[in-house]
């Protein structure tokens, strides 16, 4: 377990789940991943969830507003990035050609953040860290190890991260795929999959990996609970095992098991 208390700029720090059902959610990843749900009242039938693993923070969750769900917005996971000031980071995402969605803010006194839609239609906030600093855990099983961008347009969208976040994209000469990986300072953080290998008619956007002790068991568990498997769990040579899930809400999220630590 690695317990972490700051995130460098241009790293995945928050995760949020956006969703239909927020009480049933808590009971599945609780059940999926060990996440201790931890209710904050944000209204009168309001409230936003911290999910706790070990007593830190894991991720969060959240319903739906009723004008998300008019405009056809479906369950998901929503992924935020460390910057050291969100309102020059919002202001640079739009000359770069992304859309703020929502201008920066503050949320309460745990930070500052924005809305952004990259250029090829991917969603995401900017977080500028106040008392929150975002995920408190890494390296145990439930916990944030990787991101992938599903994009239509892979250029485009390295040109837009690498300007605002200052990420190296890189292909390894090994993988004749075209998988991009993404370098945040020393880091590897994620990447952008080949366009070729999108499904048709999914919009662009991020899928957030949780490490796991076991791919096949916890996909198992998950499709037992009401998920449905999007990718039944496969092997990546020399890189790990993963698999993708829709939660029963319809929110997707992968898991993977890196080879190297077996």
């Amino acid at each position: 377990m690695t317990n972490i208390d700051r995130h460098p700029s241009g790293s995945f720090c928050w995760l949020e789940l956006h969703t239909t059902d927020q009480n049933a959610a808590k009971s599945f990843y609780d059940a999926l991943f060990g996440w201790a749900p931890e209710d904050m009242p944000m209204g009168p039938n309001d409230f936003y969830t911290i999910f706790k693993l070990q007593g830190r923070d894991a991720a969060a969750g959240c319903t739906l507003r009723p004008d998300q769900l008019s405009q056809g917005v479906p369950p998901h996971w929503m992924i935020y990035i460390t910057v050291e000031n969100t309102d020059a980071a919002a202001a640079k995402a739009q000359q770069l050609g992304g859309t703020i969605l929502a201008p920066a803010f503050d949320v309460f006194d745990a930070g500052r953040m924005a809305v952004v839609q990259d250029p090829t239609g991917a969603t995401f906030c900017l977080w500028q860290a106040n008392k929150n600093t975002g995920i408190g855990i890494a390296h145990v099983h439930g916990t944030l190890c990787w991101a992938d961008l599903s994009t239509p347009d892979p250029k485009r969208a390295s040109d837009f991260y690498s300007g605002l976040f200052g990420w190296q994209l890189t292909r390894d000469e090994k993988d004749p795929s075209g998988y991009l990986h993404i370098k945040n300072g020393e880091h590897f953080i994620g990447g952008i999959p080949p366009a070729a290998s999108r499904q048709p008619g999914v919009p662009p956007h991020w899928l957030a990996y949780f490490q796991v002790d076991d791919v096949d068991a916890t996909a198992n568990q998950a499709k037992q609970m009401g998920a449905s498997l999007y990718c039944p769990p496969m092997s990546m040579e020399g890189v790990g095992r993963m698999s993708v899930i829709a939660d029963p809400q319809g929110a997707v999220f992968a898991i993977f098991k890196s080879a190297r630590h077996s």
